[in-house]
């Protein structure tokens, strides 16, 4: 039997969260845990409020009601002096990188190094340099302008600076939308590797059933202004019509199939 100091406590602690996006309700009264080491997939029907979701956990949306934890902290409403204190804890990687096309790549990615830390210009250069390494990009990346990559190499480019300061946490946000189905796949093995190598605990929202089979612990679907969770498993004994349409339709079934015969 566990003893109350065996249980871990969550990464991010969620309490009866409502978002809303200009005074519409997009999810209502939602409760659950990020565990440790674990990667949770989020996935909804579009406008279902995931990317909302996402953005009020990091504090850049206002929770209309509920509480949010990281690290066992309350994310509060102290502003930019709240959101500079958390978020030197996590890494986010936005829809397509979200660089800023004005920096190089190893600019893009010093800058949270700059905001967060006091370092020398030459040791913030080195640090570019590793995390370039270790989103498998080419050195000579660090010299050039986001317009001059390709989609995927935004994608690994906005990771290496979501990971400029060693977070345990990382937040993605549709990590492979618009990628083709090779460089789907490679994205989604780096992050699977990356979680091990480095021992992130990651909150995914996707509608890529095949990064949802390969890579997630859990999945929570927003549903009805609600948010489901369970193990793929779970999910498909879930009665509700969007669910068993989403996990049981050609699509899923394909996914399911695919993630079975490459394991």
């Amino acid at each position: 039997m566990s003893s109350a100091s065996d249980v871990v406590a969550p990464v991010v602690r969620v309490r009866s969260l409502t978002t809303s996006i200009g005074g519409r309700i997009l999810v209502r009264d939602a409760t659950f845990d990020l565990r440790p080491g674990e990667v949770l997939g989020v996935v909804g029907a579009s406008g279902s409020g995931k990317s909302v979701l996402l953005r009020t956990i990091v504090g850049l949306v206002p929770a209309a009601a509920g509480t949010i934890e990281i690290f066992g902290d309350e994310l509060g409403r102290s502003g930019q002096t709240d959101l500079r204190r958390f978020g030197a804890r996590w890494g986010v990687l936005f829809q397509d990188g979200a660089l800023f096309s004005s920096l190089t790549v190893a600019e893009n990615i010093m800058v949270p190094l700059r905001e967060q830390l006091h370092l020398s210009p030459a040791l913030m250069h080195e640090i570019a340099a590793l995390k370039i390494a270790l989103v498998g990009l080419p050195p000579d990346t660090a010299d050039k302008f986001p317009a001059a990559l390709s989609g995927g190499m935004r994608k690994r480019a906005g990771l290496a600076r979501a990971l400029a300061l060693d977070p345990k946490l990382l937040f993605l946000d549709e990590p492979t939308a618009g990628l083709d189905p090779i460089a789907a796949t490679e994205f989604d093995g780096l992050v699977r590797d990356l979680k091990e190598s480095l021992g992130l605990t990651v909150f995914m929202v996707t509608h890529d059933l095949d990064s949802l089979i390969a890579i997630c612990d859990r999945i929570a679907v927003i549903v009805d202004q609600r948010v489901v969770i369970g193990t793929l498993a779970e999910l498909m004994r879930n009665p509700h019509p969007w669910i068993q349409a989403y996990f049981r339709g050609p699509r899923g079934r394909a996914a399911q199939v695919a993630e079975a015969a490459n394991g």
